[in-house]
């Protein structure tokens, strides 16, 4: 580009003398005459009548003075635009998340990301583990916030906070128990369970059977809320994060099971596609989601 070459031309001009020109650019005299002479060259015409003692400029050099002037006042306000947009991050970033996610954690990071970066919007889709994990997949949405593991193959996939999972039951259960509870305690009970494809079903599939624990009947629920709802009433027990029960536990509406040396726990991950260039607004969350995480250690 000629953009140094055309300031150069403006300031002889508005000087009416190479070697000032020269003194307020920094520029050395032969660097201003080549400057000219390239322009020159590129018009195909001459730009400057010279004389040891007058410097004048032609009917072509005063064309491309005005257009000269207008041409860097653009460039300059392209630069200016192209920095703000960098450094203020704005356009829209989907984010999909699963329930015990979408519902409980990622509201507590709304407001410090809102107050930051003020000009994103954001779109937020909750569905189950598995649907989460392949939206991204396909470029549905930008980030999944999922629970436990994903079988989409083609994702990058990034731990980044533990979750306490527990046992919860109905008061009643936990009257009629001698304490402390064990595993006998949980044989043949009804157990309210997230629907397949939830990270939280596969993580309470995963408990019952590693720890041989037979059910008499099991009933699905498509949300936190009425899985939990379903246990306050009576109906059964079952294992849910503490996020979502943390309100029922400390209202006394429900009872966690301890069970001796044992404690449950999984992570809360974020999954990518590897095949896209991430924007500046998705790097931002990410920044405020591990930073949540690293102050919380």
């Amino acid at each position: 580009m000629y953009i140094e070459a055309l300031q150069t031309f403006v300031t002889v001009v508005e000087e009416k003398n190479f070697t000032r020109a020269g003194e307020k650019l920094l520029l050395s005299q032969p660097s201003v005459s080549l400057h000219i002479k390239n322009l020159e060259s590129e018009f195909q015409t001459k730009l400057f009548d010279r004389s040891p003692k007058h410097l004048n400029i032609t009917p072509s050099g005063k064309i491309l003075y005005e257009r000269a002037k207008q041409i860097l006042k653009l460039y300059t306000k392209t630069k200016e635009e192209i920095y703000d947009y960098y450094k203020t991050i704005k356009g829209t970033l989907k984010i999909g998340a699963s329930y015990t996610i979408g519902e409980y954690v990622l509201p507590a990071l709304l407001p410090e990301f809102h107050e930051k970066y003020p000009d994103i919007e954001l779109e937020i889709n909750i569905d189950n583990t598995e649907n989460i994990s392949k939206s991204v997949r396909l470029l549905q949405n930008d980030i999944g916030l999922i629970e436990g593991r994903t079988n989409e193959k083609d994702l990058d996939i990034h731990p980044f906070m533990e979750d306490e999972m527990v046992i919860v039951v109905p008061e009643r259960y936990y009257r009629q128990w001698h304490k402390p509870v064990t595993f006998e305690d949980l044989q043949d009970l009804t157990w309210i369970a997230r629907e397949k494809g939830s990270g939280t079903r596969v993580y309470m599939d995963h408990i019952l059977r590693s720890y041989g624990i037979r059910t008499k009947q099991l009933i699905t629920i498509s949300s936190n809320h009425g899985v939990k709802e379903a246990v306050i009433n009576g109906v059964g027990a079952s294992i849910l994060s503490l996020w979502v029960v943390k309100d029922a536990i400390q209202n006394h509406q429900l009872n966690i099971v301890h069970l001796k040396d044992l404690n449950f726990t999984r992570m809360f991950s974020y999954v990518l596609s590897p095949h896209i260039e991430h924007t500046k607004a998705a790097e931002a969350f990410l920044e405020i989601l591990t930073k949540k995480e690293s102050h919380k250690n």
